[in-house]
């Protein structure tokens, strides 16, 4: 590894499996003292496989859609560490419910909406306070493909998405001047918790082969991946990246659906 986080602080929520973990650990891989939070206990296995790794890190339980419980994720990394250089606002929630779409209430949708998009946007109010003082941060959220345009999600889930997106433009412009980038990260097909009962029946029924058969690369993705987009929009490398939505799909989105004719010899 070579450092490219070394003497930052990074906070990163839904840290306890998939995505977060992932970017917890590389992050600390990469010089980072990292804050990983979740709402559940597994956070604390993401902190000990850093420990065991030779790195610094703190696991906090809480809920990324309750206010104060990300601000005080905010101060602990403040008062552990000293600082906060980078916030990656993961932690997100795939669906609330199986009933069909025009059936659902208001009350299911403000339950994904409290996650999917109330979170980021309490992460970047909280996060950009000490970031602002210091003239200088990093804050990520993780968006989707589904946020892009149809198809990739129910319309809770892709609603939700698509406010991230333009969520991390409105306030890349309202922090104009601080020296803090807010930008996103446009998953495609990941293998995660959210998505790990598409996985299981597809390897039930033996199509394991067919998923991620619409992406050019012809798979899903692994956490690690996307771990890797977040690490360059965390670091320096970036500094010149803001106000973007990152898509990170095998190829996904870079088409409208078609069906291939194909010839006969």
């Amino acid at each position: 590894m070579t450092g490219r986080l070394e003497g930052k602080v990074a906070l990163v929520t839904g840290a306890a499996s998939g995505i977060g973990r992932a970017s917890a650990k590389l992050f600390a891989a990469e010089g980072a003292k990292v804050v990983a939070f979740d709402r559940v206990d597994g956070v604390k296995e993401t902190a000990a496989a850093i420990k065991a790794g030779g790195g610094d890190a703190l696991a906090l339980t809480g809920d990324a859609g309750a206010e104060d419980d990300v601000a005080k994720a905010v101060a602990a990394a403040l008062e552990s560490f000293g600082g906060l250089d980078v916030c990656y606002a993961n932690a997100g929630v795939g669906t609330t419910t199986f009933d069909p779409p025009l059936e659902q209430t208001g009350e299911q949708w403000l339950a994904l909406l409290r996650i999917n998009l109330v979170g980021p946007f309490l992460a970047i109010k909280h996060a950009s306070k000490p970031m602002r003082e210091k003239g200088k941060g990093s804050i990520i959220a993780t968006a989707s493909v589904a946020g892009l345009r149809s198809g990739a999600g129910g319309p809770a889930y892709s609603a939700s998405k698509a406010g991230v997106i333009n969520l991390v433009q409105t306030m890349a412009q309202l922090l104009t001047g601080t020296g803090v980038r807010v930008n996103a990260i446009c998953p495609g097909l990941i293998e995660t918790g959210m998505t790990r009962g598409v996985f299981e029946r597809a390897r039930q029924r033996g199509t394991e082969d067919r998923i991620g058969q619409l992406n050019p690369l012809k798979r899903a993705g692994q956490p690690e991946e996307i771990a890797a987009a977040a690490l360059f929009l965390a670091s320096d490398e970036a500094s010149y990246v803001n106000g973007q939505a990152i898509v990170v799909d095998g190829g996904l989105s870079s088409s409208h659906p078609v069906v291939i004719a194909r010839g006969r010899g």
